[in-house]
């Protein structure tokens, strides 16, 4: 009996400890943000938007099928747009796809660098309600391939810079303002400057990219609007798992054909995910969202210490975006058998894409799907792949300057930390800086989001001026 009332004392004071925690996991108090109205001619701006929009920049990796002329279209047309920022800051072009302008600060000591792509993806035209090169405007939506990935952003940095060069504003410090043209095929458009970086001997201090954008209802209990940050991303890593037999007749198969033998394989590994990992970038937005989240919540993400096998199994059962916060993902994206139903593959595989984070490598992601399939008959061979990125700081000024254009652009916004699920030319700045986010200025809906790479792409005209006002707010602190 004495020991049951142990227990049950010892229940009391567990339960306790986790009601008081979560009791006190309240949002840290922040001092208000005041901003002034930034003037710029927004009608020029979308004007301009419509004009980068009309050049048909679609990049691929067999360069034959690019239109090369469309490419000079947007560099004859940069200068016309953007007349300051030509006038006053310098252009270094590495490559036919690398645009690098330094506009001079007052200082060396602390250069900063914004990024941004302006090729886009292919499209289906007659799968899309307006033309996606006309750059057509309805209702005050602008629509065309491009406009939130990222020729937006790609305005937004040029018009700001323009802007301010007019007004006479000088930064501290160096600004790069640095486009690639072939991101979204993962060229050497950004690698080169980043190499043209160390072989200068430059560090930047700051350096922001597409990625993260002013969200709504990603987080449970959480109602106000986010602006997600990512201070790091997955490394992508494609593998094939083949069997190859010596095939014949459908007539007279074995117990297990290839075919089903590759189907058991990807069972197991759907069966079996990678290990929960609760990195930095999940650890911050935990603590900054958990705290603005309802009780039951702020119960769960106050006390992980205890609830962190629940929370696993959560994310395991659900999949999405939280599970892929806290795990390597693997998605199984291909598979190829025989050409004839009545014919034994020969050769037969699948194919599938990881996400790779925390700890994990492409040796030891490769390592733990051949142990998860168990089966030496499959070969597992990596036909790319990149390690994650480093994990940026958010300690310091770079990171603050941030937070400060965020919350003076989006009222009532909560800027949280996030792991990036997706790929950005960002990551080959981790070399050289430890201060690299990724946050497209934007405030973006779920079916808005739904639109990158997809159909119908388009963007209300007053995301694109608060945009470029984020910019301008954001430039003053450089």
């Amino acid at each position: 009996m004495i020991a049951l009332y142990i227990i049950l004392a010892a229940l009391a004071v567990v339960i306790a400890v986790l009601l008081a925690r979560a009791a006190a996991f309240r949002p840290k108090k922040e001092e208000p943000v005041t901003a002034a109205q930034e003037q710029f001619d927004r009608e020029k701006a979308i004007r301009d938007l419509q004009a980068l929009i009309r050049c048909k920049t679609v990049s691929y990796r067999d360069r034959a099928l690019e239109d090369g002329a469309e490419f000079d279209k947007l560099y004859a047309l940069l200068p016309e747009l953007f007349p300051n920022v030509y006038k006053a800051c310098p252009l270094v072009q590495l490559n036919d796809r690398s645009l690098l302008f330094l506009w001079k600060g007052r200082s060396t000591q602390k250069p900063s660098v914004l990024m941004a792509h302006y090729d886009v993806v292919p499209v289906n035209e007659d799968q899309w309600e307006k033309p996606a090169f006309d750059a057509v405007i309805e209702d005050g939506v602008l629509w065309g391939r491009g406009t939130l990935d990222t020729k937006g952003t790609f305005l937004g940095v040029l018009e700001a810079a323009d802007n301010l060069i007019a007004q006479g504003f000088v930064p501290a410090n160096d600004l790069y303002l640095a486009f690639a043209g072939n991101e979204e095929i993962s060229g050497d458009g950004a690698p080169a400057i980043v190499r043209w970086f160390k072989q200068q001997g430059i560090r930047p201090e700051f350096v922001l990219d597409e990625g993260g954008a002013v969200v709504e209802g990603v987080f449970p209990g959480v109602a106000q609007p986010c602006a997600v940050v990512g201070i790091a991303e997955k490394g992508p890593m494609d593998v094939t798992f083949t069997l190859n037999s010596t095939g014949g007749h459908a007539s007279t198969p074995p117990p297990h054909t290839s075919v089903g033998l590759l189907a058991r394989a990807v069972q197991r590994v759907e069966d079996h995910p990678f290990p929960f990992q609760l990195t930095a970038p999940a650890a911050q937005m935990f603590d900054t969202l958990g705290r603005r989240s309802t009780f039951l919540y702020r119960l769960i993400f106050a006390n992980l210490w205890c609830f962190k096998p629940a929370l696993n199994l959560l994310c395991k059962k659900s999949g999405g975006e939280l599970n892929a916060l806290v795990r390597t993902t693997v998605a199984f994206t291909q598979m190829q058998g025989s050409a004839a139903s009545n014919v034994l593959p020969p050769n037969a595989w699948v194919g599938a894409n990881l996400r790779l984070m925390g700890t994990e490598t492409v040796e030891s992601a490769k390592a733990y799907l051949e142990k998860t399939i168990a089966d030496d008959r499959i070969c597992v061979d990596v036909v790319e792949g990149m390690n994650p990125s480093p994990i940026s700081r958010t300690d310091g000024e770079p990171w603050q300057r941030l937070r400060t254009a965020i919350r003076a652009t989006w009222d009532g916004v909560v800027v949280t930390p996030y792991m990036m699920l997706a790929c950005s030319d960002s990551r080959h700045y981790g070399e050289i800086s430890d201060h690299v986010y990724r946050f497209s200025a934007m405030a973006l809906s779920k079916q808005e989001r739904g639109m990158i790479h997809a159909n119908n792409e388009r963007v209300p005209l007053a995301t694109v001026e608060k945009t470029i006002a984020f910019y301008q707010r954001l430039i003053r602190t450089c």
